[in-house]
């Protein structure tokens, strides 16, 4: 089993939507993440505030500079994950398109390294 990270990405420039919508969206959300457990995919999930409630830390030169805000500055953000267990990619992405049907979000599927890669 490898273990893949589930990316929402989040249009933060978007209109915000009526808290109805958002109930109904953690529903569906919350239906997946279910399924998930249920079939033993399921690792982690979080929801993330939006992004400028975020620090960046650099440490250029050994000297460290805090900065507010995003680490790039673009309309999509990292909304929220999940992390899951799967065989393969294709399953990773099987569970993908669940949750990109559930938030209604793009999601980016990326394996974690589990060190056979080293550049």
């Amino acid at each position: 089993m490898k273990q893949y990270l589930l990316a929402v990405q989040l249009d933060e420039s978007a209109p915000p939507e009526p808290e109805e919508a958002i109930r109904a969206q953690m529903a569906r959300t919350g239906q997946v993440t279910d399924e998930m457990k249920a079939a033993g995919a399921w690792v982690f999930v979080g929801g993330l505030q939006h992004s400028d409630a975020s620090t960046v830390v650099r440490t250029p030169g050994g000297t460290t500079a805090f900065t507010d805000g995003p680490f790039a500055e673009t309309k999509e953000q990292l909304g929220g994950f999940w992390v899951i267990q799967a065989e393969d990619l294709d399953e990773a992405l099987a569970w993908a398109e669940k949750c990109s049907l559930a938030c209604r979000q793009p999601i980016e599927v990326r394996p974690f390294d589990d060190g056979s890669r080293r550049r």
